[in-house]
C-alpha cells in the first residue's frame, strides 16, 4: 500500500510544520481583529 505510507509522510511532515502555521494563522486573526477595531 504506497498510498497509506505517503499519506504517514504527508503527516508527519504537516505535523512538524502544523505548529508554526497556526502561529501564522493566529497572528493573520489578531491583526485582522485589531485592523477591524481600529477602522471602526
Amino acid at each position: 500500500m504506497p498510498d497509506k505510507d505517503n499519506d504517514y509522510s504527508f503527516w508527519t511532515k504537516y505535523k512538524r510544520f502544523a505548529s508554526t502555521e497556526i502561529l501564522m494563522y493566529l497572528i493573520m486573526i489578531v491583526g485582522i481583529t485589531l485592523g477591524i477595531i481600529f477602522l471602526s
